[in-house]
């Protein structure tokens, strides 16, 4: 599989759109393409009208409406067509348009997320189903979660409770290592998603409707049970992610900062996962501390050391087998997987403007990231604004399209960020370059000075240009 060519059928209808479009951009460059039709270029009737005019949704005066508009089916047809050469299906005004109305609940071409693994346009189920379970299932589900394109995450907290959970309970009630063994392996399928349905949680001041007492409740409620299953301690998420990374932004004071690593060095990688790993517990609420935030490092601490409390327990009079397979190994393996990632995220910071949320950070169009972890891998969009719906980073960066070029923006296909994190270990700037989309600038560069792009900015700042540039 080349990654500079091959167009992963399992991309997000959106990613896909994207693609195309940048994809497009390239052949424009470099060979002038011919111009569409007006067929091709045309929205659905009255789709801007519609869109335009439509308000804000409110949960109590919608319906559900499961067609996909005539020319999102027919973009769709010819996505599905053209896995090697994407060709022109319509310009990005008109894709801005199409994504944004298939996520508002008001057009008629709205359509929720319900799972991960299917797009409800291509979810082949017997009629009976669809009419008896799945469609009640969808209009019922709308009501419950807080963004109506948000079914997948009442999935998901069903999924848990009917899985995770009871198991976790049989563990410490008879404990055998094939049940710890088979219950380790389904955490670690589930605890991605777990942590990007969690993402929107932290971002989004929850993921269930709030206008509901016991919804409202239960959103608040449920992290307590399934936080410490996936690996998380309680609430330690929350004040890492949204009060002090998105606060610093990798600059010089992120505790998660990489900009005073050289990210291609394993030492120095090591040294960065090791210090989160033993240290956080405490750098955290003495970063809370230096910011003259006393109450968040009491509330930070109370976080933690309640979570280690609760585990120490559990180990000391429960179940000390049951305890680690349940609890303590997610929770490590959490700790590693969250600075491997991030690493991902911020390996490549630009030496000339390292505090431009365009140049410190990336974007992925892959299926790990964006099918089955909600766009995460539209990092940049999320750094411009941490407070966007997952469903609006697609036609976000459309609309910001021109930005990240000229910005010298860094995108690339048909890789996750942890394995951007294993290929700048092993210094492969040849499979990099491979995987970069190239925009702007970038689209007249030769392989090797896209190679050389991507490592120098992998360089490691000294004090002196931090002080300067920060």
């Amino acid at each position: 599989m080349d990654p500079a060519t091959f167009v992963d059928p399992g991309l997000t209808y959106p990613d896909r759109l994207v693609l195309n479009s940048l994809l497009q951009d390239i052949d424009n460059v470099v060979t002038p393409a011919s111009s569409a039709s007006d067929d091709e270029l045309s929205a659905p009737e009255g789709l801007r009208e519609r869109f335009s005019q439509a308000p804000t949704p409110k949960v109590s005066d919608t319906h559900v409406n499961g067609d996909v508009d005539a020319v999102g089916r027919k973009l769709n047809d010819k996505l599905l067509d053209t896995t090697d050469s994407i060709s022109t299906l319509c310009d990005d005004s008109e894709t801005v348009y199409l994504l944004r109305a298939r996520n508002n609940p008001k057009t008629d071409e709205f359509e929720p997320t319900v799972f991960v693994t299917w797009d409800l346009p291509s979810l082949k189920v017997p009629p009976v189903v669809d009419q008896y379970v799945l469609q009640p299932y969808i209009s019922w589900a709308r009501t419950v979660v807080r963004h109506e394109t948000d079914v997948v995450f009442l999935t998901h907290l069903l999924l848990y409770f009917s899985t995770s959970v009871p198991s976790a309970i049989y563990l410490f009630y008879s404990f055998t290592y094939l049940h710890g063994i088979a219950h380790l392996i389904m955490t670690g399928w589930y605890i991605g998603t777990y942590t990007l349905m969690m993402h929107q949680h932290i971002h989004g001041n929850g993921i269930l409707s709030q206008t509901h007492p016991f919804w409202s409740r239960f959103d608040k409620f449920f992290p307590f049970i399934l936080d410490p299953l996936h690996g998380h301690t309680w609430n330690t998420y929350y004040f890492h992610h949204v009060k002090h990374h998105h606060v610093e932004g990798n600059g010089p004071h992120d505790l998660s900062s990489t900009i005073r690593y050289q990210r291609d060095d394993p030492l120095h990688f090591a040294h960065y996962v090791g210090r989160f790993f033993l240290l956080i517990w405490i750098d955290l609420p003495l970063y809370f501390l230096r910011k003259r935030q006393p109450l968040m490092a009491l509330k930070c601490a109370a976080s933690e050391f309640s979570s280690y409390t609760f585990l120490y327990l559990l180990f000391r009079f429960a179940s000390p087998l049951a305890t680690t397979f349940a609890l303590l190994l997610p929770l490590g393996a959490m700790r590693v997987g969250l600075m491997v990632g991030n690493w991902g995220q911020h390996a490549f910071v630009d030496e000339v403007s390292p505090a431009s949320d365009f140049r410190s950070s990336i974007t992925l169009l892959d299926v790990a990231s964006n099918r089955f972890c909600f766009n995460d891998g539209y990092h940049t969009s999320h750094h411009l604004n941490p407070r966007r719906h997952w469903r609006e980073h697609p036609p976000a960066f459309l609309s910001q399209k021109e930005k990240y070029a000229s910005e010298q923006a860094l995108v690339f296909r048909n890789i996750d960020y942890i394995m951007i994190t294993v290929r700048v270990l092993r210094k492969d700037y040849a499979y990099l370059a491979k995987c970069l989309v190239p925009m702007g600038e970038q689209v007249g560069m030769s392989m090797r000075e896209r190679e050389e792009l991507i490592r120098r900015k992998t360089r490691k700042f000294s004090e002196e240009e931090i002080r300067a540039k920060f």
